[in-house]
């Protein structure tokens, strides 16, 4: 990409006018090497943080650095539920702190996947918080999503809420591509401001990715996946087939985040490396 074209879509008629505010979170964005090479591993006090390898949903188009974390999940009893890691003490820089990591489909999964964009703050990513880790209805849910409007902040997304999943369809992009669902995780009893958002979605295309990709076959359920719903470039909430004005960027069908035209795929799984921002300390 020559130095003088920016990333945002032609059709938004932005410039980058913010290259000097996220430059150096970009660059850190791009792999350990650029990150250790430009000293943006991080190091002030607070717990974990510094070169983090995480899955996320790829970040296709505009100004985003990267994608957005996949939560893995599993079903109990018909009832949504994240995986949280295994809790553990490790050394790092003459100390010992807790953190929060296992082993996943070939894959380190670790807490620190979420220590961006100031949720690094919130209880729930505290490796022994003693959190509920059911997906939950979000508030106002039923804003975005009119299948929602039904339902009442708090309660537990269950498997039976997306029974149409196969033909559901909003009147933005195809339908029949999947059902979503905002919510949260990890936020019972919590400021709102401290609260996760996600976003779940079941997908016949997660059902066949699921066979083909180690990861996602052990991340993901009966084609239900689900990612922490943060934007990586201003930590806006984005949406799969959340607004139809997305169809004007080419993102009828995958996550559109209207603040600046950033846009995720679902539907494509990548391995990437960022700077984690240390946990305050316990």
């Amino acid at each position: 990409m020559p130095l003088d074209e920016d990333k945002y879509p032609t059709e938004s008629g932005r410039r980058r006018f913010v290259k000097g505010v996220v430059g150096s979170a970009t660059l850190a964005s791009v792999g350990t090497g650029a990150a250790a090479a430009i000293g943006t591993a991080t190091s002030p006090s607070g717990a974990g943080g510094g070169i983090t390898t995480f899955m996320g949903i790829e970040n296709i188009d505009g100004p985003a650095p990267r994608g957005m974390p996949i939560i893995p999940l599993t079903i109990e009893n018909g009832e949504l539920k994240g995986i949280w890691p295994e809790v553990k003490e490790i050394s790092e820089g003459g100390r010992t702190i807790q953190v929060a990591e296992t082993e996943l489909g070939g894959v380190t999964y670790s807490s620190e996947w979420f220590q961006y964009c100031g949720v690094q703050t919130y209880p729930g990513v505290q490796p022994s918080e003693d959190q509920d880790n059911f997906f939950r209805v979000a508030s106002g849910a039923g804003n975005t999503y009119e299948w929602m409007s039904d339902l009442s902040a708090g309660d537990k997304l269950t498997v039976d809420m997306f029974d149409d999943y196969e033909e559901w369809g909003n009147g933005i992009g195809k339908s029949g591509l999947g059902k979503p669902a905002i919510g949260t995780w990890r936020s019972v009893d919590v400021e709102p401001q401290s609260t996760m958002p996600v976003q779940v979605l079941r997908s016949p295309r997660i059902e066949q990715l699921a066979q083909e990709n180690e990861f996602i076959n052990a991340a993901t359920q009966d084609g239900f996946i689900a990612w922490l719903n943060k934007c990586t470039h201003f930590c806006c909430v984005p949406g799969f087939k959340s607004l139809a004005g997305s169809a004007n960027f080419g993102a009828e069908d995958m996550v559109y985040c209207q603040c600046h035209q950033s846009v995720y795929d679902p539907f494509s799984p990548v391995s990437k490396s960022f700077v984690a921002l240390p946990r305050p300390e316990e």
